[in-house]
C-alpha cells in the first residue's frame, strides 16, 4: 500500500517507521528532520526492539509525494488549518485519510474539506517522543483503535487496523469511534493538562494524593461528559481508577502537552479542552474542574 505520513512528529515518524519496515511504500512529509532522514534515516529506539531505517522516501512538500491510497495525519491539531495544503495533492478517487491526532473535531474539519465517506479516525496510546532528528524514542504502548467517521460498518477500518496488525501493532477496529475519543481524553485531559500546566511527570504527579485525587475527580467528569454524548456503550466509572493504576507503570513519562510546552510550541488547548467542553455542556454536563485547569492553561498560553 502507497501511504502517506502528514505529521511527522514522534507519532507520525514511529507507525510510519514501523509501517516502512513491514515492507509498505511510506512516504513521509516532514519538516524539522528532513535534512538528517535523508541524511542518515530513521532510526527507531523501541521497547519492542530498536531498528534502522537506512533509506526513507523524505519531501519537503505534499505535492511531490502525489497521490497515495492512505493518508496517516499525525499533525497537532493546531496546525488543522493546513488540512489542505497539506492532504488535498495526496489524494486520489479512492485515496482513505486517517487521522491519528488528539482529542475531538478532527474527523469533522477533515470531512468538510474532503467528504465525510473518505475518513477514518483512529486513536493512538503510544508513548513515544523525538530525540535528536531523525530518532524517536517509543517509551510504551503503542496500540490503535481504528473506527469510521460516519460510514456504517468496520469493513474498511478493518482492513487499515490489519496493515497496522501485519507490522506489529496492537490495532483494533471498533464500531464506535466517539467512545473511543472519548476514552482516551479521560487521560488526556487531566495528565496532559495537569504535567503541562506543573510542568511535572506522570510519576510525580501520581506520588501526591491530593494531585491523585484531582486526577481522578477530573477523569470522573469526562466519563460523565463521555457517557451524555449518546455513545453505544457507556464508559463504566472505574475506568478513571484503572487509568490511574496503569499509568503508575509510566514512571517518569512527559505528556506530548508537557514537551510541547519545553519546546516552546503551542498548546492543543481546543482539541483536547474546548470542544470537548463544549460537548459536554451541550448535553447539560458541567466539568468544572476541567473547565478551570482549561481557564489556567489558557492563561498560562497568552503568557
Amino acid at each position: 500500500m502507497r501511504i502517506a505520513v502528514v505529521g511527522a512528529g514522534a507519532l507520525g515518524l514511529y507507525y510510519g517507521a514501523v509501517l516502512q519496515k513491514a515492507g509498505n511504500d511510506v512516504h513521509f512529509l516532514l519538516r524539522r528532520d528532513f535534512d538528517a532522514v535523508m541524511a542518515n534515516g530513521l532510526t527507531i529506539y523501541s521497547v519492542n526492539g530498536d531498528f534502522h531505517l537506512p533509506r526513507v522516501k523524505g519531501y519537503r512538500r505534499a505535492d511531490e509525494i502525489g497521490e497515495v491510497d492512505l493518508v496517516v495525519i499525525g499533525l497537532k491539531t493546531f496546525a488543522n488549518h493546513r488540512y489542505a495544503e497539506l492532504i488535498s495533492p495526496l489524494l486520489g478517487t479512492s485515496t482513505l485519510i486517517l487521522t491519528l491526532q488528539n482529542g475531538l473535531g478532527n474527523e469533522e474539519a477533515l470531512s468538510a474539506l474532503f467528504g465525510e465517506k473518505r475518513i477514518l479516525g483512529g486513536v493512538a496510546f503510544l508513548c513515544s517522543n523525538r530525540g535528536v532528528p531523525g530518532v524517536v524514542h517509543h517509551l510504551g504502548e503503542g496500540r490503535i483503535i481504528l473506527g469510521e467517521y460516519t460510514k456504517k460498518g468496520t469493513a474498511r477500518a478493518e482492513k487499515i487496523a490489519a496493515l497496522f496488525a501485519e507490522a506489529g501493532v496492537d490495532c483494533k477496529a471498533v464500531p464506535d469511534l466517539k467512545r473511543a475519543r472519548w476514552e482516551k481524553l479521560v487521560w488526556n485531559i487531566p495528565f496532559n493538562g495537569l504535567c503541562a500546566l506543573m510542568m511535572k511527570p506522570v510519576d510525580e504527579l501520581l506520588s501526591l494524593a491530593a494531585t491523585r485525587k484531582l486526577i481522578i475527580d477530573m477523569m470522573g467528569e469526562v466519563i460523565v461528559g463521555g457517557n451524555a454524548q449518546g455513545l453505544m456503550k457507556d464508559m463504566p466509572e472505574t475506568l478513571a481508577e484503572k487509568m490511574v493504576i496503569f499509568s503508575e507503570n509510566l514512571g517518569a513519562y512527559k505528556p506530548s502537552m508537557m514537551i510541547d510546552r519545553i519546546e516552546g510550541r503551542s498548546l492543543e488547548l481546543d482539541a483536547i479542552f474546548g470542544v470537548p467542553l463544549e460537548a459536554a455542556a451541550s448535553r447539560g454536563v458541567a466539568m468544572p474542574r476541567v473547565e478551570e485547569l482549561h481557564a489556567l492553561l489558557q492563561l498560562m498560553e497568552k503568557r
